[in-house]
């Protein structure tokens, strides 16, 4: 059976190639894909020739590359060593194909009644959970995200979840200032028209206790800091390629600032008394807040492509992904 897969032949190029469909080893599942992620920031990264010198495994950037990182549908077979029947809907970190195999342990139920929309966010949830818990955002906390794409907005929600009194989401875009929660204490700053450190004064009367840099661009590492407190923490959520360049005295040292690094690897490969957070287990979490209407994430899509047509919405996207959000393909 022919298996439909988004390739990147060479840089710049998408084609939608007819692959032999997988067979699933004895502790894996073959899984019909419904629907899947594009994960706009590293897959167009890698499609333009920008992905980090050095960087290996899936986000390696060697052509020809096969992309995708978050995979929602159905198990259709399951080898004798896996435990997860067939007809089970799961979520699992595989390509965008019409057909993938992920094993037993890498798939997470994802629960009925949940919309596409709502389960194909949960990869970019559990990086943000990651870096949420590794910022130790705590009750009361003022939180700063500097950028708004898909994974600024789930950092703004998810430390108002977790108790922030006021998260001030920072952008320079006004369309994706409009895609933030309609909720007390969640603050939009417009960063072409009002100083970021300023605006958070005149909303909480103090500097934030963490900022989130979820922008992706070194040079507005620097400034960033401005918007902390002493002592307070910066959270780099983003993957920022190329050189920065601060006074780590004036920066760091002197207001005891902590820089914490919160890439999604950091998770613990198995649950631990120390670390119980894997990515299943956040994933897991992820589901549960949006089955109890705790959190709303339906609204952050703005495109929904037929797979047939994924040649035509990266082309797009590299072209011009200002107006853009979250972005999913259906199989």
């Amino acid at each position: 059976m022919s298996n439909r897969t988004v390739v990147f032949p060479e840089q710049g190029a998408v084609t939608l190639e007819e692959r032999d469909r997988p067979d699933p080893a004895a502790d894996e599942v073959l899984i019909e894909t419904e629907t899947s992620l594009v994960n706009a920031g590293m897959e167009l990264a890698i499609l333009a020739g920008e992905s980090p010198e050095g960087s290996t495994g899936t986000n390696s950037g060697e052509f020809p590359y096969v992309p995708g990182f978050a995979n929602v549908g159905t198990v259709r077979e399951a080898g004798p060593e896996a435990e997860v029947a067939p007809g089970t809907r799961v979520a699992s970190w595989t390509p965008h194909a019409a057909w993938v195999t992920a094993t037993a342990d890498d798939c997470v139920p994802v629960p009925r009644g949940l919309s596409y929309d709502e389960g194909a966010l949960f990869a970019i949830a559990q990086v943000v959970m990651n870096g949420v818990r590794r910022g130790r955002v705590d009750w009361g906390e003022t939180v700063v995200v500097f950028g708004l794409g898909v994974l600024g907005q789930l950092t703004v929600r998810l430390c108002h979840l977790a108790g922030a009194e006021t998260v001030v989401g920072v952008d320079l875009l006004e369309s994706r200032l409009d895609h933030l929660p309609d909720a007390t204490g969640v603050v939009g700053v417009n960063a072409s028209q009002r100083d970021p450190a300023d605006a958070l004064i005149t909303a909480t009367g103090h500097p934030a206790d963490v900022a989130f840099e979820v922008t992706g661009d070194p040079a507005l590492i620097p400034s960033e800091f401005d918007a902390i407190r002493e002592q307070g923490r910066l959270v780099v959520l983003s993957r920022p390629t190329g050189e920065t360049t601060i006074d780590f005295h004036d920066a760091v040292s002197a207001p005891s600032h902590e820089i914490i690094g919160a890439n999604q690897r950091s998770h613990p490969t198995v649950a631990t008394p120390a670390n119980p957070w894997t990515k299943e287990r956040h994933a897991s979490l992820y589901f549960s807040y949006v089955q109890q209407s705790r959190l709303a994430v339906s609204d952050l899509f703005t495109h929904v492509v037929d797979a047939a047509n994924a040649p035509t919405i990266y082309a797009d996207l590299l072209a011009d992904r200002s107006d853009s959000m979250a972005v999913r393909l259906e199989w």
